[in-house]
């Protein structure tokens, strides 16, 4: 294995002559420790990222009888996930080539190589080949993240900005051209040995970005329609058509991405049709009302509101990113470019007179505050300002005073109401300033909303002018509420609103999402003021707006990953016996395993030992755990669990079988559910095993025998119901009288018989 290569492909290139010169090469790379790393002095940063991928090479590239920290059969570790593919390609390489002397060649392409590996690497991507002047990365493997296809691009915009200004042999402005796509992948399979070693993808992904990128300019990004849908309106985008690419039978929408977006808020950004509104948040919504109200007379106040990704924080404007954790006061830099509507493109002089402007607002020391807050800008004083000369620790304490002051000024004209989104996300001092702030604004006319997400220690609580909302889940009719908003107000079908509601557990960003990717699947027609079906309806796909935040937090396992998927595998609930007797696992690193799901609220336990059971907490993630599976390893595990869940849960064995488009298994292990819940007295599940089974028999071929079979369940169905729903429910009826034309059409005078009774029995009750 080539060193300087790995070390490039983790974007670590600048150490390659710290390797050279102590001759550390691939053969020593397993034995390294973080004190050897020290003492070569590697920063902490760089010796984490070394070590961990020293713990994930592959046995093959390990000198004999080395110990490989890798887990066993990696071939076996593939899995299908969504992933956002860049290909990078070095404009002009070849006249370049043809110019320059073969090592100021070599000099340039690795000038090259470092910069693109070591943005990527900034951006959490993975370099997965270098081909030359070509490079292959990928974004959302071998960890995801909710926003890898921001990643991806944000990446190629700072590669774009990088490599033209980099200084080689070349003596010539070098240029890259990027294509990114987005889509389902198989990924993990390691391929090839030593320095072309990589880990395959197969998909289209690949394959497309590389199209894309011949397509581009020379120094632009060019995105493909997944990820334009994907990055919403967080860049400034030039639509390039429709286009035929070698090897795609249809034509491909293209889209330039000419730089970052000056949108109002990450929300706003990922959301930029109509957005839904607020549903089920009355009770925090007259909270904040009310501390509003003493803001307004002069008692300032801090609401502190937290939540789960999704909940619904980031709708309420200093906005945190998780690419700026290092960038001090970042959301304070960019709320006042905002402000002051300051373009990239414009001169110093018409920034400064723009920011004056914003800042005359709240302060008549315009000219001593302006030089501090331009500095923070990273606006040029140019000869309207003396430089500032003094230590940058007055200058730091100075800034932050003046941004104080900015806050108070305002609030002293008119009441402030100051959003601190994603604080989660915030850099050092940006919390230094807002702790700051928040001593500040507490004898102001200010209301302080700072949101979070539950991982994040707030120190703020407990002051007596801070109130904490804690926002939970919409109950199923604020979810169907949501539903018919994104619908606009046009109904679904029963049956479909019915799986939305349970998949999405009254998660807002969830239950949006789905019906939107419901709406665009093609699974309903347009029928006046209704939707109907247009075909049986089959498990809702998780939404690809959804799939890298779910699986990121399937990704940040590491161990537990794998036992989350055994356990999705089983179904949405499953018992500790029965995944110990499936993982193969000794009973310490299980229940270690365990607990690291439920410490990540991945999994609820229910019950005590030994017949412990588990519960996805979120539908979607179990979803997502499943569907990383390959098809292959799931086979082998339904094969592993067969003969329990067939005796023990069928129910369960009847949802994979639907998921896999076996109906008539999956009718009849629904049938046998149902029939073990009524002689249990369990006739709520029983009624709901029943009707699943049903909604499988409209699955099967037309005909004689699937009447026969529908007409068998409903006779079971029945009584059921009138149990679970009381003798005056009209569905029992209902379920007689469907039974009794089917029996007319069989001519079957026992089926007749039956749901003749059925009917007297279901009309006398509902008289009395």
């Amino acid at each position: 294995m080539d060193v300087g290569a790995w070390l490039r492909g983790l974007g670590l290139g600048q150490y390659q002559s710290t390797f050279r010169e102590n001759e550390i090469e691939s053969d020593v790379l397993s034995e390294l420790t973080e004190s050897d790393l020290e003492k070569l002095g590697l920063p902490l940063g760089p010796r984490k990222r070394i070590l961990k991928a020293i713990a994930n090479l592959d046995g093959a590239e390990r000198p004999a009888g080395a110990t490989s920290l890798a887990r066993p059969s990696r071939q076996d570790t593939a899995e299908r996930r969504q992933l956002t593919v860049m290909f990078c390609d070095l404009a002009g390489s070849t006249a370049l080539s043809a110019r320059l002397d073969p090592e100021d060649m070599r000099q340039v392409i690795r000038a090259y190589q470092d910069a693109c590996s070591g943005v990527i690497a900034r951006y959490d991507g993975f370099v997965a080949k270098f081909m030359g002047d070509g490079i292959l990365a990928y974004f959302g493997f071998p960890h995801a993240h909710e926003d890898d296809a921001e990643r991806a691009v944000r990446a190629g915009l700072e590669i774009a900005s990088l490599v033209g200004a980099l200084q080689t042999r070349a003596k010539a402005t070098l240029q890259v051209r990027i294509g990114i796509a987005t889509g389902l992948v198989v990924v993990g399979d390691l391929v090839g040995r030593g320095a072309a070693q990589e880990q395959a993808v197969v998909g289209d992904t690949p394959n497309l970005a590389a199209r894309l990128q011949a397509l581009a300019e020379p120094d632009s990004v060019v995105v493909a329609a997944a990820t334009r849908r994907l990055i919403g309106d967080r860049f400034r985008l030039r639509d390039l058509g429709r286009h035929a690419v070698k090897g795609l039978a249809e034509p491909v929408e293209a889209w330039i991405a000419e730089g970052v977006a000056s949108g109002e808020s990450r929300f706003e950004a990922a959301h930029s049709g109509r957005p839904s509104g607020l549903v089920g948040r009355e009770a925090e919504s007259a909270l904040l009302r009310e501390r509003q109200r003493r803001a307004w007379h002069g008692a300032g106040q801090i609401a502190l509101i937290s939540g789960e990704a999704g909940i619904g924080k980031t709708r309420l404007q200093y906005q945190c990113s998780p690419f700026h954790r290092d960038s001090a006061l970042h959301p304070f830099v960019q709320q006042l470019e905002r402000a002051a509507q300051i373009a990239p493109s414009e001169s110093p002089e018409c920034k400064l007179d723009k920011l004056e402007a914003i800042l005359k607002l709240a302060t008549a020391r315009t000219q001593e505050i302006s030089p501090l807050i331009a500095s923070l800008l990273s606006i040029p004083l140019g000869s309207r300002y003396p430089p500032l000369t003094m230590a940058p620790a007055q200058q730091r304490r100075l800034t932050l005073s003046a941004l104080l002051d900015q806050i108070e000024g305002l609030a002293r004209r008119q009441p402030v109401l100051m959003l601190f989104e994603d604080a989660h996300w915030a850099d050092a001092t940006s919390l230094e300033l807002l702790n700051l702030a928040v001593e500040r604004v507490r004898r102001l006319p200010v209301l302080l909303l700072i949101t979070f997400r539950p991982e994040f220690d707030a120190p703020w609580k407990g002051l007596p002018e801070v109130a904490t909302v804690a926002l939970g889940r919409l109950d199923h009719r604020q979810a169907e509420l949501m539903v018919e908003r994104v619908t606009g107000r046009r109904q679904l079908p029963a049956e479909v609103m019915t799986q939305i509601v349970a998949k999405t557990d009254g998660v807002p960003l969830f239950v949006e999402e789905l019906t939107k990717n419901v709406l665009e699947s093609g699974l309903l027609i347009e029928d006046g003021e209704h939707y109907r079906l247009a075909g049986p309806l089959p498990p809702l796909a998780i939404p690809s707006t959804l799939q890298d935040s779910l699986m990121a937090r399937l990704d940040r396992l590491e161990t537990a990953k794998e036992i989350a998927q055994i356990g999705a595998a089983i179904g949405r609930e499953f018992s500790y016996p029965l995944l110990n007797a499936v993982v193969g696992r000794d009973e310490a690193s299980l229940q270690a395993a365990l607990a690291q799901l439920v410490d990540a609220e991945l999994l609820f336990p229910a019950g005590a030992p030994p017949d412990m059971r588990y519960i996805f907490k979120h539908a979607l993630v179990q979803d997502t755990a499943y569907e990383s599976l390959l098809k292959c390893r799931r086979q082998l595990l339904l094969e592993e669990l067969f003969p329990a869940l067939a005796e023990a849960e069928p129910e369960v064995m009847a949802h994979h079988f639907s998921r896999a488009g076996l109906a008539d298994q999956a009718c009849l292990y629904y049938e046998r559910a149902g029939d073990r819940a009524a002689a249990r007295s369990a006739y709520a599940e029983a009624v709901a095993h029943f009707d699943a089974a049903l909604a499988e028999t409209h699955r099967l071929p037309a005909g004689d025998d699937r009447n026969r079979r529908e007409l068998a369940l409903r006779f079971k169905y029945a009584p059921a119901i009138l149990i679970f729903k009381g003798t005056q429910s009209p569905e029992a009826e209902q379920v007689y009288q469907r039974a009794y034309a089917i029996a007319e059409t069989l001519d079957d005078e026992h089926g007749l018989f039956k749901a003749r009774w059925g009917l007297w029995f279901s009309a006398n009750f509902r008289r009395s």
